[in-house]
């Protein structure tokens, strides 16, 4: 039978969503084609803040990768913008000429962000935050400029703020509505928000109203941009602040115009009926952030996969279901805090409120009760029972014999406990984890059982649990952990370095060692990388993979690195940083010891801690102190930011201890002077003990260094993280000079063999013991020259907290954010 065509305009979450449903239920009813305006296969943009906080990349938020359109024989074209639809010969036709017939056609295209018509809104420097597009504009942005302003406060805006503020820029967020995220919260919650928020260095404007948006007419944009760049905002009070990047976040409309120019019915959205099909014209429907369905265009991801359930079965002629709305809840994590809504929780006249406010400890709870049944709940900070809570709301369950144990959540009513692994072990198989995507636990148990699942990415593949939002993960985990017992987190070991390229690691590393490649631009030029300035998961990886191979020769960039190494010191959460000198070998004086109080004193150091690495951590240092706060210590980076060796533990050793058989704290110091400046593909640990009672845990760190009577024995890839590993046995030496030269030969082969962010534990279950051991023990030669290669490497290395121009220190990021006052000319 000849198969009918189907057309998809629109590549994102609830198309996609809606052909992964026809699949499964109808997969060869059409041959399917669809067209996407963006270069990249379909991906999360729920998770693009992530991205911009460079905590994921974008190869990691790819739901459908190419080789699934493959797969299911659907042809894709990426990057073509659907112009027209001829709804006569059936037809729809791209920007660059590309036709395609056919017999029913779903659009999906999304919704367009909302810009303020406010002058200067043009300008080089003023962007929308809705795709990867935008995302890589920012991140690019935030390595160049200082003053970022958000306009909009809520949920994209704060995530942008956020995103902005962890990649080194000064952050001013304005929200013309009395609090943040009105439309999620009431006025309560959203002071809470704002005020965490404002602890962690972000800066609003509550109220205020953008007049116009003004540029620098001292020069243009870069490149071929030609426009003036922006330069400050002004507000309808007359008030300027500095502005090198605004972001707008103002809200969404739906996309309609491809269906209006098409002469399908729209009225704030495309406008569908309860099977997905435009009241216009029965061959086309439409899902998703473009469909207006009863009045009402769905923003969350729940309503669109809702949405396309129901329209894959009229698709695929089954001719049952119904889409008759959605009742909707709000789950989120905004910049780490937790948040949720339902129903209607502004309360008012008519109804009764019950209020949980802790504001001490960051927990808000408000239930709205009307007629003995729950209508709505705002929760600020603990939301663990939202999805109890929104159960009740869509049961409409009278309350009359749980009222009183109400706000104190569904553990109190004599259930087993909701938290840690016994939330998971306590739900019902019914009862559901992802509420994006309707999936339950006994789906999700089931899957694991039946398919042999390990990992939390396979759960995701599989049932699509915690694959949208990600507010389920830690639940789903928590299901894997009981199910399968395995390590939930486990990536894939081979993939892709990043979504630029289709090489991984090695590949990238040996061709710009066996081609001599020099530059970041270099490599990417060589390699054919997709996206000509890379992103935030290829670049740091790039810049560490060329120094680390021509010491002296390549340049190191900077701006490849990750905030905290461009600060040189650890960002907090709530926007300060910690400071930790280096203590060779944990051993400190009187004289550091007092600079180091008086400098706490100075600059109202809010917190002093002693670490795990036997040193002195300052913590809640402003970022404009950093310079001030290094010179009036007077004592050397002690790395704790950076990819790097970081310490160098030790116990007191035989000059002090009974039982000690070496000078383990001399072995230390000495350890740490000798490579305390060394940049490596992830952090770095040493620990020496004097003895085999091993005070000083050198059996869990990247090398160990134990005394016994005749030498000492060294340890090599142990790691006391969330998987605690014990280093291996590696070599038995006499002389300290034996112990420099191969705890030194590891870390160079480790340096130039390690892939970026693989840590040292990682490294040699790839590489395996043997290699290590041939090329560092039995390889006398061999360990020599790779000794020698990391002295010639570390020579001359600065010291970044006081050696500011040759460490390529950008001294501008650490001035205070000072606002541009508006003087007007007289008359």
């Amino acid at each position: 039978m000849k198969k009918m065509k189907l057309v998809l305009v629109g590549n994102g979450m609830a198309g996609v969503r809606t052909l992964e449903e026809l699949l499964r239920i109808a997969p060869d009813l059409y041959d399917i084609t669809v067209f996407g305006a963006e270069p990249h296969p379909n991906y999360n943009r729920i998770l693009l803040s992530p991205v911009l906080a460079g905590e994921q990349t974008v190869d990691d938020i790819v739901l459908n990768p190419l080789s699934w359109y493959e797969e299911h024989g659907i042809t894709l074209h990426r990057g073509r913008k659907v112009e027209r639809i001829d709804r006569i010969k059936r037809r729809v036709i791209a920007e660059d000429g590309t036709e395609s017939a056919y017999d029913r056609l779903l659009l999906a295209t999304g919704s367009l962000p909302f810009s303020l018509p406010v002058p200067g809104k043009e300008l080089d420097g003023v962007v929308a935050y809705r795709d990867i597009a935008d995302t890589e504009a920012m991140i690019d942005a935030a390595a160049r400029y200082k003053h970022a302003v958000v306009i909009g406060g809520g949920l994209l805006g704060l995530e942008a703020a956020n995103g902005l503020m962890l990649r080194g820029m000064q952050v001013t967020v304005v929200h013309i509505m009395p609090w943040l995220m009105e439309r999620q919260l009431d006025e309560v919650a959203g002071g809470l928000l704002q005020k965490s928020l404002e602890t962690r260095g972000i800066r609003f404007e509550i109220g205020a109203q953008t007049e116009a948006l003004l540029p620098d007419e001292s020069g243009r944009g870069e490149g071929t941009d030609t426009r003036p760049r922006v330069r400050a905002v002004r507000f309808k009070d007359g008030r300027e602040i500095p502005a090198d990047l605004v972001v707008m976040a103002a809200g969404i409309r739906p996309n309609t115009a491809l269906a209006e120019a098409a002469g399908v019915h729209c009225n704030r959205g495309i406008v569908v009926n309860d099977t997905l099909q435009t009241v216009t014209d029965p061959r086309i429907y439409a899902v998703g952030e473009c469909a207006a369905h009863r009045g009402i265009a769905y923003g969350l991801v729940a309503p669109l996969f809702e949405q396309g359930k129901v329209c894959a079965t009229h698709l695929a002629h089954f001719g049952i279901g119904r889409y008759t709305g959605s009742q909707t809840s709000t789950k989120l994590k905004v910049t780490g805090i937790d948040l949720f809504s339902a129903g209607d929780f502004t309360g008012g006249k008519g109804v009764e409120e019950i209020v949980l406010s802790d504001p001490y400890a960051g927990v808000y709870k408000k239930l709205v009760i009307r007629d003995d049944k729950l209508i709505g709940a705002c929760l600020y900070g603990d939301t663990v029972d939202g999805s109890w809570y929104f159960k009740l709301l869509r049961q409409g369950r009278k309350l009359d014999d749980i009222r009183d144990k109400l706000m104190f959540g569904e553990s109190n009513l004599g259930d087993a406990g909701h938290e840690g692994h016994s939330r998971a072990a306590s739900m019902a198989d019914s009862d559901e984890v992802c509420g994006c995507n309707g999936v339950s636990k006994g789906t999700i148990c089931k899957a694991i059982k039946d398919k042999g699942l390990f990992t939390l990415d396979e759960v995701r593949k599989h049932t699509k649990a915690s694959a949208s939002c990600g507010s389920c993960t830690g639940l789903v985990e928590q299901l894997l952990m009981f199910t399968a017992g395995g390590d939930y987190s486990a990536a894939p070991k081979t993939k892709a370095m990043c979504g630029c390229t289709d090489l991984g690691h090695q590949a990238v590393r040996e061709a710009i060692r066996d081609q001599h490649l020099l530059g970041i631009d270099e490599v990417y030029r060589t390699l054919d990388w997709r996206t000509p300035n890379g992103c935030a998961s290829c670049r740091p990886a790039v810049n560490y993979y060329l120094i680390s191979s021509w010491p002296k020769e390549a340049k190191d960039d900077p701006q490849s690195r990750f905030i905290n190494e461009r600060s040189h010191a650890n960002i907090q959460k709530d926007g300060s940083y910690s400071v930790i000198p280096r203590m060779w070998g944990g051993m400190t004086s009187a004289d550091e010891l007092r600079r180091i109080a008086d400098t706490v004193d100075r600059y109202k150091i809010p917190a002093v801690k002693v670490t795990g690495g036997q040193r002195l951590d300052l913590l809640g240092v402003r970022k404009e102190d950093l310079p001030a706060v290094w010179k009036d210590i007077g004592m050397p980076s002690g790395h704790a930011y950076a990819k790097a060796l970081r310490t160098v533990k030790t116990c007191v050793g035989s000059e002090w201890c009974r039982f000690g058989t070496q000078d383990s704290t001399q072995m230390g110091q000495d350890l740490e002077r000798a490579l305390w400046r060394m940049y490596a593909p992830h952090k770095v640990k040493l620990a020496v003990s004097g003895c085999p009672r091993n005070c000083a845990e050198s059996g869990i760190k990247d090398v160990g260094v134990i005394g016994v009577d005749s030498g000492w024995e060294i340890h090599i890839a142990g790691n006391a993280g969330i998987k605690t590993e014990v280093a291996q046995f590696f070599a038995k030496v006499k002389t300290p000079d034996e112990v420099l030269e191969y705890s030194g030969a590891f870390l160079q082969l480790y340096r130039e063999e390690g892939w970026y962010l693989e840590r040292t534990v990682h490294y040699l279950a790839r590489v395996g013991m043997a290699h290590v051991k041939a090329k560092v023990l039995d390889d006398a030669e061999g360990r020599r020259t790779l000794w020698e290669r990391l002295q010639f490497a570390l020579d001359g290395e600065p010291d970044p907290w006081f050696e500011f121009e040759k460490a390529q220190v950008d001294l501008r990021q650490f001035e205070p954010l000072r606002p541009v006052i508006a003087i007007k000319e007289l008359a």
